[in-house]
């Protein structure tokens, strides 16, 4: 089952960002080396009792206001609300309903999205509750006061917010058929692609960046097998803020990718790898997704016999955190390679839902463990016990070691390393659970 996207709408100053930062926790001030995983964070990974979600910040909604930047955040707001689930739509108690609250309501009204009216900065319940009682007026239903910043009121809201998640049931019937994401920046050929792939041009495709405005899912039946590619929503117009225009890439790549198995990076060989590239590549790497990076416009590039392995180095040197990705290098213009796309998406589905037997990991893993020993820490060494794969999209293995502590990162790379090096596992991430277990006797 896919996570339900829930985005946080309202206008400038209500408290969005106050609200994300509290519902993401600790998440939001994770700083890593990994590209994509970056301070000035628009989404966030929430989970509430059973339920997981991806969380969506705004910029906020000036419905009127012919302002650039203003107009951007309106882009952005609205890019947020086709993609979410459930939008939450925050409005500020202290300031009171505005002609603005009425206009964006009106704007989430035609979204036909479920919406969970919001209203912050109620740090005190007997002195604002009647004051709540007007946001019935925008006739999106039931306020629902809370205090980001004391943090009042958030389960009864997030109670809310969950009711509306799709149920698994209506998930099924889909989830055979394998979803593959289109992401990359804009105007590096990804409507191309998928236009080469299906044949005709039910993309709409320009020279002007970002002209595909909504995400769209593409059916298509290759050799007797189902596929469904998702291509990821553009801008209405070029953007002329390079931030807003990397956060919309954000947004609409965070959409697509939590629906999708495999995700296609685009990149466009003229350019080679940019900062954005690796941000986009980033998410699919995070989320456990498995990665094809596209190297799209390779007729435009001069060769000779070395230059795809001089153009892999330099990208693999860049995208070094996703060693594991398949690269190939295509012209959607000519044709070039997009059929070898089939091929490798099918071996990278097959790898991210490979299984493999307790019995045949714990032989590697002895293997392993007698070709270089774990390390110790004062006078304690880390000793490993068995290994076994606990699931898969992607193939998630259990560890169970006497001391967590003492598993380095330089030794999971080891032994991840090492299963690859038996079962490929090529285009999929792997991850690793550490397990304590008291010491055998």
């Amino acid at each position: 089952m896919k996570k339900p996207i829930v985005a946080i709408v309202g206008r400038p100053n209500v408290g969005k960002s106050t609200l994300f930062n509290a519902l993401a926790g600790e998440r939001i001030s994770i700083v890593k080396d990994t590209p994509g995983v970056t301070r000035d964070r628009i989404y966030a990974d929430v989970t509430w009792l059973n339920y997981s979600f991806t969380m969506i910040d705004t910029g906020g909604i000036e419905p009127d206001s012919k302002d650039i930047i203003l107009s951007q955040m309106r882009e952005q707001a609205q890019i947020a609300i086709d993609t979410a689930d459930v939008i939450v739509f925050l409005t500020d108690v202290r300031q009171g309903l505005v002609d603005s609250d009425a206009k964006v309501a009106d704007m989430l009204r035609r979204s036909k999205k479920p919406v969970v009216l919001v209203v912050n900065k109620v740090d005190s319940f007997e002195k604002y509750q009647a004051d709540t009682y007007e946001f019935y007026n925008l006739g999106i239903g039931e306020p629902f006061a809370i205090s980001a910043a004391s943090r009042l009121g958030l389960g009864e809201m997030l109670d809310e917010v969950v009711k509306y998640f799709p149920q698994e049931e209506l998930e099924e019937e889909s989830e055979e058929k394998p979803r593959i994401a289109i992401v990359g920046k804009p105007n590096v050929g990804k409507s191309s692609i998928i236009n080469r792939i299906i044949g005709e041009n039910r993309v709409i495709v320009s020279d002007i960046a970002g002209t595909t405005r909504d995400a769209v899912d593409t059916p298509v039946v290759r050799d007797g097998k189902e596929y469904i590619f998702i291509d990821t929503a553009g801008l209405r117009r070029k953007s002329k803020v390079k931030e807003e225009l990397e956060r919309f890439s954000i947004i609409r790549t965070v959409s697509a990718v939590e629906r999708a198995d495999v995700v296609v990076v685009v990149i466009d060989a003229t350019e080679g790898v940019t900062e954005q590239d690796a941000k986009i590549a980033g998410i699919a790497h995070e989320r456990g997704k498995g990665i094809i990076v596209a190297v799209n416009k390779w007729d435009a590039i001069e060769k000779t016999d070395k230059t795809i392995y001089e153009h892999r180095d330099r990208m693999k040197e860049v995208l070094s955190f996703i060693p594991y990705a398949e690269y190939l290098f295509i012209s959607a213009k000519s044709g070039q390679r997009v059929e070898k796309l089939f091929e490798t998406i099918d071996v990278v589905i097959q790898n991210h839902s490979l299984r493999i037997a307790t019995g045949v990991l714990n032989e590697i893993l002895m293997e392993a463990l007698a070709m270089q020993q774990p390390p110790s820490d004062k006078g304690r060494r880390l000793r490993i016990y068995y290994m076994t794969q606990v699931s898969v999209k992607p193939p998630t293995f259990v560890l169970f070691v006497n001391d967590k502590e003492l598993m380095h990162y330089s030794y999971s790379r080891y032994l991840e390393n090492r299963i690859r090096d038996s079962f490929g596992f090529k285009g999929t991430p792997i991850k690793f659970i550490i397990r304590e277990r008291k010491e055998q006797n």
